[in-house]
């Protein structure tokens, strides 16, 4: 039987067709597609990477695709590619018994070319929502001399209803522009890439729901470009992206990420801490077992711990996972794997230093800093967390030791010390 697992937006839903400007910067040539495979669990890391630069057939083709096309148009080309993609890389993939099978479906960034620096491109593949599938592994094909980083959202609808958009904070106003994901929409990171980190599996059984009754319809892949020197010629194209390994054998342990964050600022030639905290209200019992850190340059440790309070009023803190940030920004084991429970609390912590002579404030952008701290775990027999996001307004109005938090016990040197 054959089975395609998404197809990107379609022509039938789109009620106002536009032309964008922006189409005429990219090449988006269709790239030849990957065979179906069945792949096992494997600790191997091998990275594929793909980037290269145009022929002169290329050129010819990129030369066509820089023709302004009506936004219908481009949809129905894209769609199409797309769809003759998965045909052919998920076709003939066995369903279900014994030791799961799991196929491979590549969602790589269609031949852009970057055109300014600290570029946000996202891309949608849009789910099969008749039937459920869990993705179980992610595979990047990626390197650091390209991409700053990656995420993988989940999402109700996308940002846009284009093949390809800007959507970083810095979009200009002649182009079109938006979030991963639509405005009002479910909205999820799934994973996360920077630095060169190796390919990452989820533990056996483990897997995150898409399609069929979840509220993931949409796969968005997000990748920045802090750097765009080897696209400048316009003839070097980029395919940075993920190969997504999924089964359609169901999971009862659904994964989920949340996130932990700040927004907040690092005052020039100083050593900051950049802490929040949220508590779990939600009566589900969750069990962690993947974390990831992520800062710019001037992180120098990330950590995260769960808070549970004994009967004597005690905090009791319990290390989630602390590394420094500027390692491989993969998703290491947790350092415990002790559930956490309602009422417990979520904690982390960026410790950052700075011979800069300016203030430093959170963004999107080398120039600025990001302070985050991704816990990943599963639920049994259960969904996961509605709760996806936990950010504080970092400082300095917000610390762990301001009294609204009635913490104690705070392990102020070990969470800012290897």
């Amino acid at each position: 039987m054959c089975v395609c697992v998404a197809t990107v937006l379609n022509s039938e839903t789109m009620h106002h067709p536009r032309v964008s400007s922006r189409f005429s910067r990219f090449h988006m040539a269709a790239s030849s597609s990957d065979s179906s495979e069945i792949i096992h669990s494997s600790t191997s890391s091998s990275q594929s990477r793909r980037s290269s630069s145009s022929d002169s057939s290329s050129k010819s083709s990129y030369q066509k695709c820089n023709r302004p096309l009506s936004t219908r148009m481009m949809t129905l080309w894209w769609s199409v590619m797309v769809w003759a993609a998965l045909v052919v890389a998920v076709c003939g993939l066995p369903e279900g018994g014994g030791n799961y099978p799991v196929g491979k479906f590549p969602f790589l960034m269609p031949k852009v070319v970057p055109y300014k620096p600290e570029l946000y491109l996202c891309t949608p593949v849009k789910v099969d929502y008749t039937k459920s599938y869990y993705i179980v592994g992610f595979e990047p094909n990626a390197t650091m001399a390209t991409a700053h980083h990656m995420l993988l959202y989940g999402c109700g609808q996308p940002g846009s209803e284009s093949a390809v958009w800007n959507c970083g904070e810095m979009a200009g106003g002649s182009e079109e522009s938006g979030s991963p994901c639509g405005s009002g929409a479910p909205s999820q990171i799934i994973y996360a890439w920077a630095r060169d980190a190796p390919k990452l599996e989820l533990p056996e059984g483990v897997g995150f729901k898409v399609g069929k009754d979840s509220p993931i319809q949409y796969i968005v892949l997000q990748v920045h470009y802090a750097h765009i020197d080897k696209f400048k010629d316009g003839t070097t194209y980029d395919d940075s992206g993920i190969f997504i390994h999924y089964t359609t054998k169901p999971l009862s342990k659904q994964a989920g990420v949340i996130l932990l964050g700040t927004a907040g600022y690092i005052p020039p030639m100083a050593t900051e801490h950049m802490d929040t905290l949220c508590d779990i209200q939600e009566d589900k019992v969750i069990h962690p077992f993947a974390y990831r850190t992520h800062t710019h340059s001037l992180g120098r440790m990330v950590s995260g711990y769960r808070i549970r309070k004994d009967d004597a009023g005690t905090d009791q803190w319990t290390l989630l996972g602390k590394r420094d940030p500027l390692t491989p920004q993969m998703f290491y084991p947790v350092e415990s794997r002790d559930p956490i429970r309602k009422n417990d609390r979520l904690a982390a912590r960026c410790t950052m230093e700075s011979n800069r002579t300016r203030i430093t404030k959170i963004g999107a952008t080398n120039e600025d800093e990001m302070c985050n701290f991704y816990l990943m775990y599963y639920v049994e027999n259960d969904e996961p967390l509605q709760m996806k996001y936990c950010f504080s307004n970092g400082p300095p109005l917000f610390r762990w030791s301001n009294r609204e938090t009635e913490l104690n016990h705070i392990p102020d040197y070990d969470s800012s010390h290897l």
